[in-house]
């Protein structure tokens, strides 16, 4: 695709690798030269915070920002009630009303950290698409709007047709999902003037349906644009690491932690990671992307002192740079360590195994997998190996704070609790 944008913000997703495919390059380039363009990413409301795999999505919106555009973050409030079978190997499990608005609240902590929700012309605007959804009557609904899709048609996309391939049950409420994501788009071109949706390659079937569906409806011009589905460069899903989710809400992942994850980048994804995530000029990015042998270190803690400045804050950011220095360089217990605090009641009846502390400090996600560690001359305390895993720690053991790792990169500090 040799086409040459125009627009600030087209130039950015080509330039950056933001961009997977677009419905019309060119007449969103135009409208996006012509004046301030509304558009929308939508997040369900699955859990409650969004976790490393949506910050490209988010930084897409604030780059749409800076370059003059204004976004929309649309909060899933009653998609979330049926949830997304895209790619899906089986059902989601419902959620309440309760879980869905407490899932909100959570993910709502994110955004304004990256958007501008002010009253400017592309102040950011935060929106919920139960407003439309929960009043809807059913068969006005069917009448007005099911008509406009066809059944065959949306057998034929790749998320539904993945799962029938397989012979895995796709509900009648499921199905039902990409009629309610397209009527989102139609709803939000008709209240606020959006016209384009932004979202994962996974998500094209979902966005095509809602062009078509306003173009029949209002007879108007709006756009969908994708971005890739990225992996890591050794095959992982983006955003997930041996501990789980790399969560952006710092109350269920530690800005060290999450700082961690970005300084471990493999020397392949620098560079990339560095054009995704952070907003140094390209040059620089393809610059640092090229560094090899230990000067590829000094870009990757650039790459995760970026990252975390943008989501937790600068001070979070070098407060986790100096804690990583103080346990990696020095061998020391830095400040800003994942720490898990044991009770008195924890230490009854002769005390608590390492084996549990190691599980209950994150570091293995079952007993199993914590003795495996140990086994495998994997598991270190205060710096020195840990061979024993009937070991059991008491408060005598526990009079200082002790720290405990996995492997080279992976810490905790274990104490009493005061």
């Amino acid at each position: 695709m040799t086409y040459h944008p125009k627009s600030d913000f087209m130039q950015v997703m080509m330039t950056r690798g933001y961009l997977a495919d677009c419905t019309d390059y060119q007449g969103l380039d135009e409208a996006l030269n012509k004046g301030v363009v509304t558009a929308y990413i939508g997040y369900d409301a699955t859990a409650k915070s969004l976790h490393v795999g949506h910050l490209l999505n988010i930084m897409m919106l604030r780059w749409l920002q800076k370059t003059g555009h204004q976004p929309i973050t649309l909060m899933g409030g009653g998609t979330t009630k049926v949830g997304d079978p895209s790619f899906r190997a089986d059902e989601r499990p419902l959620l309440s009303a309760e879980q869905i608005d407490a899932n909100i609240a959570g993910m709502k902590q994110v955004f304004s950290k990256y958007l501008s929700y002010d009253d400017t012309p592309n102040g950011a605007l935060m929106l919920n698409n139960a407003e439309w959804l929960d009043g809807l009557n059913y068969l006005e609904f069917l009448r007005d709007i099911g008509r406009h899709f066809s059944v065959n048609r949306m057998l034929s996309f790749e998320s539904v047709k993945s799962r029938l391939d397989r012979e895995q049950s796709l509900s009648f409420l499921e199905f039902n999902y990409m009629i309610l994501q397209a009527y989102d788009f139609l709803e939000l071109n008709r209240r606020y003037g959006c016209v384009l949706q932004m979202g994962g390659s996974d998500q094209w079937g979902n966005i095509v349906n809602g062009i078509d569906l306003t173009r029949r409806v209002l007879d108007h011009e709006i756009y969908g644009l994708t971005s890739p589905l990225l992996t890591t460069s050794d095959g992982r899903k983006m955003g997930k690491s041996q501990g789980g989710a790399m969560w952006l809400n710092a109350d269920m992942l530690s800005p060290y932690e999450f700082w961690q994850f970005w300084r471990n980048t493999t020397d392949a994804d620098v560079g990339r990671f560095l054009k995704l995530y952070t907003e140094l000029e390209v040059e620089e990015c393809d610059r640092l992307g090229a560094l090899a042998g230990s000067e590829i270190n000094a870009a990757k803690i650039i790459l995760a002192n970026e990252v975390t400045t943008l989501c937790h804050g600068a001070g979070a950011a070098a407060a986790a740079e100096a804690t990583a220095r103080e346990v990696f360089e020095k061998g020391g217990v830095g400040d800003d360590l994942p720490t898990l605090a044991l009770t008195p009641a924890d230490l009854a009846d002769g005390g608590i195994s390492i084996v549990q502390v190691i599980v209950r400090a994150g570091l293995a996600k079952s007993g199993k997998e914590a003795k495996r560690l140990i086994a495998e001359n994997g598991a270190r305390l205060d710096d020195a190996p840990l061979t024993d895993a009937g070991l059991m720690l008491d408060a005598a053991a526990l009079s200082a704070p002790i720290k405990l790792s996995a492997g080279k990169k992976r810490h905790a500090l274990v104490q009493l609790a005061d």
